[in-house]
């Protein structure tokens, strides 16, 4: 550009060179002296400007390569364009140093890196003073930290330890980024040295979000945030540098097994503030809470012993949760699933996912719970059960188990009898009879208690109870006849006619004291025909005694009786004695 047209010599000089008559008033003298004043001022300003100053410029031109400053002398200062990280505008201050005030050109030199360079290192000094924070550029990353461009050409250090608040995990995501820091040390030995702190900057930013956060946000309030990670029980969400916890159970009014199902880390969502806690500074956050809850509605729409359907959500030892809609979750109890079987484990019936029919047995709408029913939408068949099997009916089953206490009959699928040991036999004692599982045998149905499904069987039922024609053909002081079934320790068993077992106590076997039972009991053996006596009969008991010495005493009598009436002795005398020896004789003979 064109330099601007300066007179030279003093104002003094000009004024008397330029003087004339007094006369001479014209206008173009007037002019002339106008043009000298305003010279005059203007070399007296340039000679206020020094070499190195700072002085405060203006944008007049901008081309392609060059940035032209009005710096208020003669000429005006050019500036590569590449000085500026902005491409200036016509009018913008400048900040330069004055280098020359004149060239062997003429023209002014000035510099805005200079100027940059001074200015900068006056503003960190004061912010390294004030504890102020400073902006940079983070380059690259160097041994133990990153590099940060601090403007100006000048870098600083900084440590990865206060790099963030949190470890970084990949430390290249901050390269090529703007960050905020605290002047740690500025100081020389040699070169200079700069170490830089964000983390504090961070921290202290976090504090004055997180309390504007609690102090101006109500309950109830709509946030924007990041879903940032998840546990087991939600995902912790960012809501710009602090964290609000989304639970797994403010996700949906529904069943959520699955954060991961709902939210998506990284993902931008929105979602309301349901609950603030200043004092532990934590921040619940939810999703359905945009969503009735299903609750208030469940009266319209479902009713106690109304037939719906559902989805197996979980499965626990004592039986299975049923969704019937998103929020609306029943449980089955183990107990309601079969009208039959016995279910161990609730696997064995169902699955999760699975789409099942039950019934609303009830529901409490202020606990949220519904108990639902899966054996009632089948028909109960403990309802019709007298009268498929009537007391007195006779079957034949298989047998399904046998314990020490009988066996269990299978009467049809999820229903069994139980035959009791003591019912398979009137008259013998033994623990299972020989019975195995699969086996068919008949029994007759002798009892049934629909209240607590019990259905007792018999197989002695199916005939006549021998203890009854025995009570009435065989009174206590009447001779039997029978076969040895059983030698015990402390006698034998007799069995007599009807299959009938009773007990002969050693005591019983010998005619008097001076005999020893021990040695009477071991002249017998199993098989050996007797005659014995009925002592006692029990027949509700089934028990019954028997006496071999009350059965020789019996004998006894009777041969006497017999003897005395044989004899024609009216004047004779006869004793037990006289009577025994004839006995005896007979028997030699």
């Amino acid at each position: 550009m064109a330099q601007k047209e300066v007179r030279t010599g003093t104002a003094a000089e000009r004024a008397k060179a330029g003087a004339g008559s007094p006369s001479d008033t014209s206008p173009a003298k007037d002019t002339e002296n106008i043009q000298i004043q305003l010279q005059e001022e203007y070399l007296k300003s340039l000679e206020q400007l020094e070499e190195g100053q700072l002085i405060e410029g203006k944008v007049i031109q901008v081309t392609s390569d060059q940035v032209f400053i009005d710096v208020g002398y003669k000429s005006e200062g050019k500036i590569p364009i590449s000085e500026f990280s902005e491409i200036p505008n016509i009018g913008d201050p400048v900040s330069v140093i004055l280098i020359a005030k004149e060239n062997k050109y003429g023209e002014v030199i000035v510099s805005k890196q200079k100027a940059d360079a001074k200015l900068f290192w006056k503003n960190l000094r004061q912010a390294f003073a004030d504890k102020k924070a400073v902006e940079g550029k983070v380059e690259k990353q160097v041994k133990g930290g990153f590099d940060v461009n601090l403007g100006a050409g000048v870098h600083a250090f900084l440590p990865v330890s206060q790099a963030d608040v949190q470890k970084l995990d990949k430390p290249e995501k901050i390269l090529n980024t703007k960050i905020k820091v605290y002047v740690e040390r500025l100081y020389s030995d040699g070169k200079i040295n700069i170490v830089v702190n964000r983390r504090k900057f961070m921290e202290e930013d976090l504090d004055r979000k997180r309390t504007d956060f609690y102090e101006n946000t109500p309950i109830g309030t709509d946030v924007n945030g990041v879903v940032k990670s998840f546990t087991s029980f939600g995902a912790f969400i960012d809501l710009g540098g602090f964290d609000g916890l989304l639970h797994i159970n403010d996700m949906s009014w529904g069943h959520v097994t699955r954060p991961k199902d709902f939210v998506k880390k990284g993902q931008e969502i929105k979602l309301k503030v349901i609950r603030i806690d200043r004092q532990e500074k934590r921040i619940n956050l939810s999703l359905k809470h945009y969503s009735d809850d299903p609750w208030v509605h469940f009266e319209e729409k479902y009713h106690v012993n109304d037939i719906v359907k559902g989805k197996v959500t979980k499965l626990t030892d004592f039986g299975a949760f049923i969704e019937l809609e998103e929020g609306i979750e029943g449980l089955a109890h183990i107990s309601e699933f079969s009208w039959l079987k016995k279910v161990q484990k609730p696997q064995d019936m169902l699955k999760s996912a699975d789409m099942v029919e039950c019934m609303i047995l009830g529901y409490d709408l202020q606990a949220g719970r519904v108990s639902l029913g899966l054996k009632q939408v089948q028909d109960n068949p403990w309802e019709s059960i007298e009268e498929k099997y009537p007391v007195g009916a006779r079957i034949k089953r298989k047998v399904v188990k046998v314990t020490n206490a009988g066996a269990f009959v299978e009467l049809e699928e999820g229903i069994d009898g139980f035959l009791h040991a003591d019912d398979m036999s009137w008259t013998r004692k033994s623990k299972n009879y020989g019975l195995q599982a699969g086996q068919e045998i008949e029994v007759m149905v002798i009892s049934i208690d629909t209240d607590s499904r019990n259905i007792k069987l018999g197989v002695k039922q199916l005939s006549e109870d021998p203890w009854k024609d025995f009570n009435e053909n065989y009174k206590p002081g009447s001779p039997v006849e029978g076969e040895i079934a059983s030698i015990t320790d402390f006698g034998l068993f007799l069995r007599v006619p009807g299959g009938i077992e009773g007990l002969i106590h050693k005591t019983n076997l010998i005619e008097n004291r001076e005999e020893d039972p021990e040695e009477a009991l071991k002249k017998y053996k199993v098989g050996d025909k007797l005659k014995a006596i009925v002592l006692e009969v029990h027949s509700d008991k089934q028990k019954v005694a028997f006496s071999l010495r009350d059965y020789q005493k019996k004998v006894q009598r009777e041969e006497i009786s017999r003897f005395m009436s044989s004899e024609e002795s009216s004047d004779s005398t006869y004793t037990l004695g006289s009577v025994l020896k004839s006995k005896n004789s007979k028997q030699e003979n």
